[in-house]
């Protein structure tokens, strides 16, 4: 963890844009979108997977959602925590790599248990992404164009989920029509094929990443920050904190209390107790032939609930081990209402976001009837340039807001997006065509785009800037267990179990009830939470 002896010296901070800002931008905004691409190709090639290698809708979830969520989750807290005292382009750089490869290895994928080992991989090499990210680029811009630079990065977000679609679907189509005439140059299936297209752009991109400045980390923010001597260390002190089994011994060399034992062991129990609950449920609900992964056979249920198990199980250890060994950075987070409220909300909305996500491309070849590559351009298209378009609309508009109305201006972007879309969900998805389809789909997405800037900046203006890092890994741990990891499971668990997709996708949206409240609550408190940033971090 963070040294918890870093004093916090607040003085005027800058407000001009310095010069490389608009291309460090730029650079975290690509790494972003190549983030995305990679992450969501397997939306669009799902019915091809489904059919080589013969799984359904809960396993695929498993794959959008669950292997994938449980690695980035973890991994991102360690590597969450390097970005906070290491070189941020470097790490970026690194990881980029790392995923890039791990996703070109998808390509090469013969059966469940491979693929899956694949999004392992890109789900350990994504994790210092956001975090890295986000910390780079604060400390590149000035608070009052935040809501702008959010906007920037969930634009380019939308543009690799957008071009997910597109080029996965394009590259596979073309690429099976190359084997049908028996001119393919090897034996590969067109998603194996999609998958090491994909790959390619982050090894020129890590190039580009590697030779970025880094900038002075908290001179934006008018707080100093010490350069920290044992980045990798403490990084590694992290990962051992919080991986269940290794944190009891981090516990007995921290002469844990018998408190904090009989809180940790009876968190774990409950914790157990829940998820083979929940698994007793879902086989119920939809029975599924065991998955063979890794030479081991195991129920896709039990999967499902094991890991979303273990992420909660991480997140109890994490803030034990915070408290004890960093109570600065415990203080600062645990006693902002607005940044707890402003984390469940993000989660919660990647239950929803990712639900819908992961099965649009496969809804509307179900339902409209259109081909793999036509859905792709298509839908890729509306998705990419309402994604670029809406938070580059919201994000501004947020920070203009924000002036006006100190602390609500943002929050209430993000309400009005977030209480809206899900009743126009509903007229979106119950088109009577395809065309009627994309044509609502426009002001959905228009709509919907308005939630990630104003939310992204009020959580990372609650916090000091050597703590965005391990913030972000915070955030990204409860938002990809709770929302990655449950959205695309749970949609395809009831379209497994009712064979509606169509409702099992629109009854997600239940979630937008308990958004609203915590939303209206963040209005009220954020900008006094806010304020008292200094205080908290000084235990006052």
């Amino acid at each position: 963890m963070s040294d918890p002896g870093h004093a916090v010296s607040p003085r005027t901070p800058p407000t001009l844009v310095p010069k490389g800002a608009r291309y460090a931008l730029a650079l975290v905004a690509l790494t972003n979108a190549v983030s995305l691409l990679d992450r969501q190709i397997l939306a669009i090639l799902a019915p091809a997977i489904k059919a080589d290698l013969h799984v359904g809708d809960a396993e695929m979830g498993l794959l959008f959602g669950t292997v994938f969520a449980l690695f980035y989750a973890l991994f991102s807290l360690p590597l969450g925590r390097l970005a906070d005292g290491w070189v941020r382009t470097r790490l970026l750089a690194i990881s980029l790599l790392f995923w890039s490869a791990a996703t070109a290895l998808g390509g090469l994928a013969n059966s469940f248990g491979v693929l899956a080992a694949s999004r392992l991989g890109v789900g350990i090499g994504e994790a210092a992404s956001q975090p890295a990210g986000t910390s780079l680029i604060y400390d590149y811009w000035p608070k009052r164009r935040r809501g702008f630079v959010m906007a920037v990065i969930a634009s380019a977000i939308a543009l690799g989920i957008g071009g997910s679609l597109a080029l996965g679907g394009i590259a596979a189509d073309w690429w099976d029509g190359l084997a049908r005439a028996g001119r393919a140059p090897i034996a590969l299936h067109g998603w194996q094929f999609a998958l090491i297209v994909a790959a390619l752009p982050g090894f020129a991109l890590a190039l580009l990443m590697w030779r970025l400045r880094e900038p002075i980390r908290g001179e934006m923010d008018g707080i100093d920050t010490a350069p920290d001597p044992h980045p990798f260390l403490a990084s590694g002190a992290v990962l051992a904190a919080v991986l269940p089994g290794l944190h009891w011994v981090g516990m007995s060399r921290r002469n844990a209390t018998r408190a904090s034992w009989l809180f940790n062991l009876g968190a774990l129990a409950v914790i157990v107790a829940a998820m083979a609950g929940l698994t007793h449920v879902a086989n119920g609900l939809s029975p599924r032939p065991p998955l063979s992964i890794l030479g081991m056979t195991i129920s896709a249920h039990a999967l499902q609930w094991g890991v979303i198990g273990f992420g909660l199980f991480v997140i109890v250890n994490l803030m034990q081990s915070m408290r004890l060994s960093d109570p600065q950075a415990f203080n600062v987070t645990m006693r902002s209402p607005t940044l707890l409220m402003a984390m469940m909300v993000g989660a919660l909305q990647s239950v929803l976001n990712y639900g819908m996500m992961a099965f649009n491309p496969s809804f509307i070849i179900r339902y409209y009837h259109q081909s793999m590559k036509d859905t792709a351009w298509q839908f890729g298209l509306v998705a990419a340039v309402m994604g670029i378009i809406g938070p580059l609309v919201w994000g501004p508009l947020s920070d203009l807001l924000q002036r006006r109305f100190p602390g609500a201006g943002r929050a209430w972007v993000a309400l009005f997006a977030m209480a809206v879309s899900p009743l126009l969900s509903f007229w979106v998805y119950l088109a009577p065509s395809s065309g009627d389809f994309y044509f609502r789909f426009i002001f959905y997405s228009l709509v919907l785009t308005g939630w990630m800037p104003p939310l992204y900046a009020i959580i990372y203006d609650q916090v000091l800037p050597r703590m965005r890092g391990m913030t972000s890994s915070l955030y990204l741990l409860v938002m990809t267990i709770l929302g990655l990891g449950i959205g695309p499971y749970v949609v395809g668990l009831l379209s497994d179990a009712t064979g509606d997709l169509r409702w099992s996708m629109l009854g997600i949206n239940a979630v937008g009830i308990p958004i609203v409240i915590l939303m209206l609550l963040i209005a009220r408190r954020a900008q006094r939470d806010e304020d008292a940033l200094i205080e908290r971090a000084a235990g006052v």
